[in-house]
């Protein structure tokens, strides 16, 4: 065993009424809504950069009957949310969580906007994962985070988690689905072109004075929007702070010991812990914990996500979710191997399965998937009769790559030699040579695309099913007739990007109730131990019903264990102060 050579010094005691382990959207509404009723919250963050997973993220949130969805007369039962998510979840629904999210997530979001910079928008057409479900919907679950100005966070904007470049336009320019969907469509549409115009010239100023565009989208707009507000409320943020070990007297959690610049500090928690480190995805554990096949597989979360909320929890016998349908939420990742070694990885969520012209294959040459149903599914297909379709290949023609790109592969007028020269973009003048070179049998491919070609002709994929459902179409091209996702692969040259199985986070997590206060073993509350977002185990038991859901809880059960906190500590304060008492400290270290 070696010994460490570090020298760590210890300081004096600290005293908070919340303490708030991660910065992700969980951790944030946690601390937004314990700031803001008057309480004294430290943020910790381990890495450098605050905003975790949630600032890499897409963003949105799906809740049930918001103010915004009533607004626009969308006023959607409750019951038939609880059916819809019944036929998706199947055995694990847990009743008293997906009420509680029902009936508490309006409630968070209202009152974050209430009294935070957080704003979101309703989509005004994003069905839901499984439309043709009872109780599915087009429209009135999802919203799409409001754009924000980072230059609204000062000094604390160069801290905020930057998106991978693959995320980013031109560098540093942040886009959301709708910009996305102008610039696919600006050589079509005069509107298209003036927003692309509009967003090109206000990222060209930003470049002068920061280093990337300030017009920040997505996930990073939802972090930058409850950060400014927490800073503003006096919450203390510490970046590059490790804990190492829950405080534990007389089994309630009791505070944090935080490694932080060489010091160990003992931080008391008067009301509560809560735990929001983003989950295990990417520690070594997560390998046991997902289907095999004898490919890679890629996680989209952040490199310090490697289960220290679990580890921490183990110290009161905290209990862990089991039989989920799924561990992870699934995406299939491609992968850019750089000339410095470094890894540059792509989600392949929104841009292009599910255009027209864009097909996926497997080693064999053959379709397997509906490529325009969601993420998730994409890969439970790839993991399917033993992960036989991992990896696969997205494959498509010149028309297709120039109209909407593929994977990092940029749309024309961008030049993508430099990633076919990489190795990430294959490109042949026909098929059977960019079957040699993917080593896919080409006369199996040759069969797939003539079928393909003959179904996409009359707008029906008898094979799959592509585009046959709104969520389908939505994700298509609406400008493409008659079906958004359908197009024959004819015009040369043909291109491939090979894609692996992906997660973005991890779905099984530390056990809760309804007021995100963790259980132990016994299926008892812990004193004083909260989780929530990928902490937390996932109400969805790994499933994924539509866009956001894992902000959506994130965000309500953040904001309903900061208020159990607050109850607990008046509850406290109207009660006469024990004296006399012995407590017994115990510590359980975080090893490595």
């Amino acid at each position: 065993m070696k010994t460490s050579t570090c020298v760590h010094r210890a300081a004096a005691e600290l005293t908070y009424d919340v303490i708030v382990l991660g910065s992700g959207a969980a951790g944030f509404a946690a601390a937004v809504t314990a700031s803001s009723r008057g309480l004294k919250v430290l943020l910790v963050e381990k890495t450098e950069a605050f905003g975790g997973t949630s600032a890499i993220s897409g963003g949105a949130v799906w809740l049930h009957d918001t103010d915004q969805a009533r607004a626009a007369g969308h006023h959607l039962s409750a019951e038939q949310m609880r059916r819809y998510l019944k036929a998706v979840i199947g055995a694990g629904y847990n009743p008293a969580l997906i009420d509680a999210f029902i009936e508490q997530g309006r409630e968070a979001l209202r009152y974050l906007e209430a009294h935070s910079e957080l704003s979101y928008s309703l989509r005004p057409l994003s069905p839901d994962y499984y439309p043709d479900l009872p109780g599915g919907t087009q429209t009135g679950r999802a919203l799409e985070i409001d754009e924000y100005d980072g230059r609204r966070l000062g000094e604390h904007f160069k801290d905020l988690k930057r998106p991978p470049n693959g995320m980013l336009l031109f560098g540093g320019m942040m886009v959301n689905r709708v910009d996305i969907q102008h610039f696919l469509s600006f050589k079509r549409s005069p509107k298209s072109l003036w927003h692309c115009v509009k967003l090109l010239g206000r990222y060209a100023v930003d470049r002068i004075n920061h280093p990337r565009g300030t017009r920040l989208t997505v996930g990073n707009a939802l972090i930058a929007r409850l950060a400014t507000t927490a800073l503003a409320n006096g919450v203390d943020l510490w970046l590059r702070a490790t804990p190492e070990a829950l405080i534990v007297e007389q089994g309630s959690v009791k505070g944090v010991r935080i490694s932080r610049d060489g010091v160990t500090h003992s931080v008391r928690a008067r009301g509560g812990v809560v735990l929001a480190m983003g989950g295990f995805a990417a520690g070594a554990q997560a390998a046991e914990q997902r289907p095999s096949t004898a490919s890679e597989h890629w996680s989209m979360s952040p490199a310090a996500n490697v289960g220290d909320g679990q580890r921490l929890a183990a110290s009161v016998d905290a209990a862990i979710g089991d039989n989920l349908a799924a561990n992870f939420f699934w995406a299939p990742v491609s992968v850019l191997h750089k000339a410095d070694g470094s890894v540059e990885r792509f989600p392949h969520l929104v841009t292009d399965r599910a255009k027209p012209g864009v097909i996926a294959v497997n080693r064999a040459g053959q379709r397997f998937v509906n490529e325009s149903d969601s993420y998730h599914c994409f890969v439970e297909a790839m993991f399917a009769n033993g992960g036989a379709n991992a990896p696969c290949w997205l494959i498509c023609d010149s028309e297709a790559l120039n109209h909407y790109g593929m994977g990092l592969a940029r749309p024309r007028p961008v030049d993508n030699s430099a990633l076919i020269k990489a190795g990430y973009l294959f490109c042949a003048d026909s098929l059977t040579e960019l079957a040699q070179l993917t080593r896919i049998d080409a006369a199996t491919l040759a069969q797939t695309v003539a079928h393909y070609n003959a179904d996409a002709e009359q707008g029906v994929d008898r094979q799959f099913g592509k585009g046959s459902n709104a969520y389908n179409r939505y994700m298509g091209d609406p400008l493409h007739q008659p079906n958004p996702c359908l197009k024959p692969l004819h015009k040369a040259p043909f291109y491939a990007v090979r894609v692996f199985t992906g997660d973005l986070g991890s779905a099984r997590g530390l056990v809760t109730n309804a007021q995100a206060n963790v259980l132990d073993r016994h299926h008892a509350p812990v004193p004083g131990l909260y989780a929530a977002g990928n902490e937390m185990n996932s109400i969805m038991d790994g499933t994924y019903p539509g866009p956001g859901i894992t902000l959506g809880p994130g965000i309500t059960f953040g904001y309903l264990a900061a208020n159990d906190i607050a109850r607990r500590l008046d509850r406290q304060t109207a009660q006469p102060a024990p004296t006399g008492e012995h407590h017994v400290l115990r510590t359980a270290h975080l090893h490595d």
